[in-house]
């Protein structure tokens, strides 16, 4: 995901601010966006407006690393840059060997990104990589989609994972108070939200250094009035499974999206163990089968690692056995690329045509079951919250499984909660006609 945003300093400098990566950076852009703009920076569209550009980078994956390397040394050398984000906690020698940058921070800068940018208008360069934060929820934001509110409920996480640099940004597990978060959202409802993400690096482990649970903060988000959503973001089978039963209960208030992200990312143990995952394959079945019996039109998402370091060709093809057995709707497939720092990095990589070989069979597989399982909606019928705009005279929306329903209207459908017909299926998403009278 990439988005631009902009804005401009009272009175001289103007800055253009983009963010890259996962929905908690998009949360830490939309600070920074509010910060810039509370302190008196005005707003410009267009990068080449800007005097100074800031970027809210991700490094999470190798090729992603490489793409945002590539945006920052295009960068025009008459505007000062800034580095915020992930990348600079990950891989700052890289970042500092390629790039000419003005100022570096890591991410989740929050209110001292004011300073940041104000000492580099000034002419300093400016690195400041220490102490991982956690903003407060309160602090003034530039919403992306002002439909859709993005709320972190922890930085950090209690994982391990062998292959895994975000820590490295991220840090350990710092959860917002239940209080905090249920505040924000009935603030960001009352300014005109309808969607609502809970999102951190594993939002399964929320809580559990506060004496509290991800399903506890369900229960109390589902209190607040109003007629919104809520998606709940990824979470480590491993932490969930100490909470499972309450749970799978708290999904089943109605204004939860009924979609489990629950990344597997192999089907073989002796794989996980050498990417320290801390559960079993048998352990994310369960999890899998007990949402599904509870919550039959559930969605489950999952995340699969191809061609990891010592992954087997018998053990690929327990993970494609797995995939064709438990049926996700969705499975984002990536290739393993090893990451500085990290245990795998340490490990025997496999031949990069072997890990492409294995990455095309798992997305071509992964296709097919989603394709079979989107065919099983048509002629649903139902509500849907549109809160995207498709291309040309097309909305987008979700379903209460949050499967993406795109309908072709001439009136603007944003923001509406409308009755549909599914009268056809894609891998990717469902067409649908409005109910006539809806």
């Amino acid at each position: 995901m990439v988005i631009g945003l902009k804005l401009m300093v009272e009175g001289s400098r103007r800055v253009y601010v983009k963010s890259f990566g996962c929905s908690a950076n998009l949360a830490d852009g939309e600070v920074i966006a509010g910060c810039l703009s509370g302190a008196g920076f005005d707003i410009v569209e267009d990068p080449q407006d800007a005097e100074i550009l800031l970027y809210n980078t991700c490094a999470v994956k190798s090729p992603t690393e490489n793409r945002i390397i590539g945006i920052l040394r295009s960068a025009p050398g008459d505007k000062r840059l800034v580095v915020t984000g992930c990348l600079p906690l990950i891989n700052f020698e890289r970042l500092k060997n390629e790039v000419e940058f003005d100022g570096v921070t890591g991410p989740a800068p929050g209110a001292r990104i004011v300073e940041v940018i104000r000492r580099v208008d000034g002419g300093e360069k400016v690195v400041y990589l220490g102490g991982i934060s956690r903003p407060s929820l309160f602090l003034p934001r530039v919403p992306v989609n002002r439909l859709v509110s993005v709320v972190p409920i922890n930085y950090g996480c209690l994982g391990e994972c062998s292959y895994c640099c975000v820590f490295f940004a991220r840090g350990q597990l710092k959860s917002n108070l239940i209080p905090e978060i249920v505040e924000r959202v009935k603030q960001d409802l009352n300014s005109g939200a309808k969607e609502v993400w809970l999102t951190s690096q594993d939002t399964a482990c929320y809580g559990k250094d506060v004496g509290t649970s991800l399903a506890d903060l369900l229960r109390r988000v589902c209190e607040i009035e109003g007629n919104f959503f809520v998606r709940v973001g990824m979470m480590t089978p491993n932490q969930v499974m100490g909470i499972l039963d309450e749970l799978i209960e708290a999904y089943k208030g109605e204004k939860i999206f009924k979609f489990l992200h629950l990344p597997v990312q192999s089907g073989d143990d002796d794989v996980l163990k050498l990417m320290n995952r801390r559960y079993t394959v048998n352990e994310f079945k369960e999890i899998a089968h007990a949402f599904r019996e509870e919550i039959p039109r559930i969605t489950l998402s999952t995340d699969v690692i191809c061609g990891f370091s010592g992954e087997s060709r018998e053990a690929f093809e327990r993970t494609k056995n797995l995939i064709r057995e438990i049926q996700p709707e969705i499975v984002n497939v990536s290739k393993f690329f090893s990451r500085p720092r990290t245990a795998a990095e340490k490990l025997n990589p496999l031949p990069p045509k072997e890990v492409n070989r294995r990455s095309r069979e798992m997305a071509e597989l992964s296709k097919q079951i989603s394709f079979e399982k989107n065919r099983a909606w048509i002629n649903w019928e139902g509500t849907v919250l549109f809160d995207e705009r498709g291309k040309g005279e097309s909305w987008m929306g979700r379903n209460f499984a949050y499967k993406p329903i795109v309908v072709r209207a001439c009136e603007s459908l944003l923001g509406k909660f409308v009755r549909v017909r599914v009268v056809d299926a894609f891998s990717t998403y469902l067409g649908a006609e409005v109910v006539d009278g809806s």
